[in-house]
């Protein structure tokens, strides 16, 4: 009788061995799916608040997004950064060192996750303020995103296992920790925003909530040994020099997801500066659904990377060229597809979350401007991302911040002077970002397939 469940074993030996197509099917199908799921829960806190409580409801999140952005950059830093070492580890034979390795990751992510939700906390306004909160929105972000630095630590832990897990071929178990997380809060929005009568503070309890489930799903996969990796207590201890190997993988992780953050410094600023709330809100909306559209753009990276990274590792170089063709195409059909939609039907979308006709109204256009490049988009997320798995940490981190922080964190300030309204220049800032973005990661792309050309 022939066996239908593979081992833990084989599931990371087929990393070297399976062909390219099925396997990245394999690691990315579940991982875009959960990241879609996990990005849906976004969408449905915004479609809830937007219609239960309000359009300053709505500025409030934008407001408090960029601080969620920063605990899941340090959360994918930690994850992603482990996540990428073990991977080659697993491909060069060094099982024990990729378990020594997976144990430390968890105290360290907790420990960060801890210190950031405990500093959230201790400067709540200040920090709300940075980010663009005026008088009217600061009520509402105070009660969202104080809820959800409370849960901080449980949503920290979980995005490091989930990429752990990826990264020994088990993407499935990844896949369920995020369908929980994201299911649990679907289904408690309503309750405790309408049912309990809790507005936006029912949509953060209800996001902790999921988060919590989804914490307890994983560290069960870990800590009953269905995990090909193993580590023991030991291993919790994580010392000075793997902790900062992890980061340093990880940094571009890191400074693609906080880049968001400093961003948002910028541009809500200079938005309520030239306009008003409804204008932070539109940015809010329109920021959730570009973020469900290229979610899974990463859950594709989250699959690619273990290729990559084991096949690199074992000097497999014909695999590694494979699965970026792959993975490239598929992440611009995806991106194409969603452009199709974001530009024949931007009132029709914006309409899901809010009643504000002016909102809906001006919203329709600076949706299509923010959108006319976004088939860019998932070449730019496929590079930065390669270049991670293999290790090479500073080209990474050059691309990952090439987009927010060196391009249209400058455009944002700089286009609102030479354009008039001043507000089309942050709009316009968009798109522009997005093509010279798409410039530079195609330099390095194309000199990294020569080198490796050169080795096969």
């Amino acid at each position: 009788m022939s066996r239908t469940t593979l081992t833990a074993a084989e599931r990371t030996g087929l990393l070297g061995t399976q062909s390219i197509g099925r396997l990245l099917f394999r690691l990315s199908g579940p991982a875009m799916a959960g990241m879609l799921v996990n990005s849906m829960y976004n969408l449905v806190d915004t479609i809830f608040v937007g219609k239960g409580v309000g359009t300053l409801a709505l500025a409030a999140l934008a407001v408090c997004f960029p601080v969620q952005m920063f605990l899941l950059a340090v959360a994918q830093t930690v994850g992603i950064g482990s996540a990428s070492i073990i991977s080659r580890k697993l491909g060069a034979g060094l099982e024990k060192e990729a378990g020594r390795i997976a144990g430390g990751s968890f105290v360290l992510v907790a420990m960060l996750g801890l210190g950031i939700s405990a500093a959230g906390l201790l400067f709540l306004d200040p920090v709300l303020r940075l980010f663009g909160a005026s008088d009217q929105i600061l009520p509402y972000g105070r009660d969202y995103l104080s809820i959800i630095l409370f849960g901080g630590i449980f949503t920290a832990i979980t995005v490091c296992s989930n990429n752990i897990a990826r990264s020994e071929g088990n993407a499935r178990v990844a896949m369920i920790s995020m369908f929980i997380g994201a299911g649990v809060n679907i289904a408690l929005d309503p309750i405790f925003i309408f049912g309990f009568g809790m507005g936006i503070r029912g949509a953060a309890i209800a996001t902790v909530i999921g988060k919590i489930c989804a914490f307890t799903w994983i560290m069960r996969y870990f800590l009953t040994g269905k995990s090909h990796l193993k580590f023991n207590s030991k291993h919790l201890l994580p010392g000075l020099k793997q902790s900062l190997n992890i980061l340093r993988t990880g940094s571009p992780s890191f400074a693609r997801v906080a880049a968001g953050s400093v961003l948002a410094i910028a541009v809500n600023n200079t938005i309520m500066h030239y306009g008003h709330e409804v204008h932070l809100a539109i940015l809010g909306v329109t920021n959730r659904m570009m973020i469900f559209a290229l979610m899974p753009l990463f859950g594709l990276v989250q699959g690619l990377q273990p290729i990559v990274g084991f096949n690199y590792g074992a000097k497999l170089y014909g695999r590694v060229m494979k699965s970026l063709k792959y993975a490239i195409v598929s992440a611009t059909i995806l991106c194409t597809a969603y452009w199709l939609l974001f530009e024949l039907a931007p009132g029709f979308m914006l309409s899901l979350f809010s009643n504000d006709t002016e909102l809906i109204t001006s919203g329709a256009g600076i949706f299509r401007i923010l959108v006319i490049l976004m088939p860019l988009i998932g070449f730019q997320v496929m590079g930065a991302g390669v270049f991670q798995a293999l290790g090479k940490a500073g080209t990474a981190l050059l691309l990952s911040v090439s987009r927010q922080i060196l391009f249209l964190v400058p455009l944002t300030l700089l286009l609102p002077l030479l354009v008039q309204p001043p507000l089309n220049g942050v709009w316009f800032a968009f798109p522009a970002a997005d093509l010279l973005a798409a410039t530079v990661t195609g330099l390095f792309f194309y000199r990294e397939i020569r080198k490796m050309k050169s080795l096969i």
